[in-house]
């Protein structure tokens, strides 16, 4: 399999789909809107997002199965499988406010082989397949080189649901906003990943993401020279709803942190 250029005709894809998500923004109403849960919506434009970016990859990889958010396609023991957000931030676009991304990676068996995100009101596509350098635009991107919370700008995202973790975001933020260069909520966790590889942020964490939230973001993140484990520092990130990622020289100390105020402190 030539995943590069696979992963070159994905980045088509992704842009296609952020044009017609750019275009629908301008005349979007708040009428518009499907409840899933509290604060968790969906709308049309994720819907027909994601069906145009199933049928587009259907063509890509005949035989492939899909995991996406909104349900199109079904998935089961493909050797291939899409894990596809068609618009990761839809509280963000439903609203007006940047960032908003599409999320389109590819597994094979087990292991993730390409990453895309295209955060759509930049314009910025970030990406990286197995083996490559990570990219943002065509340009290189590598994590930043900060190794201790006292040079670091950190990212993190509030859930919609599981409050029973509110206590945990609260002690983690209290320490982090006192010694850190600061704490941030983007809305978007492929954004924030995508962020973090291109030394943006210095590391992320959330808990009660869906595997579409953060399959490109983490392969593109692990490619430009960051790590990511589960809150015990095993590698169930992609399917438990729970994620570390930092840059390699943080890793130890951000990990030590976010495991004391989420598992040890709650045992």
């Amino acid at each position: 399999m030539d995943f590069e250029k696979l992963c070159f005709d994905v980045q088509g894809i992704a842009k296609i789909a952020g044009d017609f998500i750019a275009g629908e923004r301008e005349k979007f109403d708040l009428k518009d809107i499907v409840v899933k849960g509290k604060a968790d919506f969906v709308s049309y434009v994720d819907k027909q997002a994601e069906k145009l970016i199933v049928d587009e990859l259907r063509q890509l990889l005949p035989g492939s199965g899909f995991i996406a958010e909104e349900g199109t396609g079904v998935s089961s023991d493909e050797k291939y499988k899409w894990i596809i957000d068609p618009l990761d931030g839809t509280t963000n676009f439903i609203h007006g406010l940047p960032p908003f991304a599409v999320s389109i990676a590819l597994m094979e068996d087990d292991e993730l082989v390409i990453g895309v995100v295209y955060e759509i009101t930049q314009d910025e596509c970030f990406y990286a397949w197995k083996g490559s350098k990570a990219y943002l635009n065509g340009i290189e991107i590598r994590v930043s080189e900060a190794s201790s919370t006292s040079n670091a700008l950190i990212a993190t995202g509030f859930p919609y649901s599981a409050f029973d973790k509110l206590e945990c975001y609260i002690e983690s933020m209290r320490y982090f906003m006192v010694h850190s260069h600061g704490l941030r909520r983007l809305g978007s966790a492929a954004t924030d990943l995508a962020y973090v590889a291109a030394g943006r942020f210095e590391a992320f964490y959330e808990h009660g993401l869906k595997p579409w939230d953060v399959a490109a973001g983490t392969i593109i993140l692990s490619q430009a020279g960051g790590k990511v484990t589960d809150f015990n520092g095993g590698n169930k990130f992609l399917f438990n709803g729970e994620i570390i990622a930092s840059n390699d020289a943080y890793f130890g100390e951000f990990y030590d942190i976010v495991h004391k105020y989420f598992v040890e402190s709650h045992v």
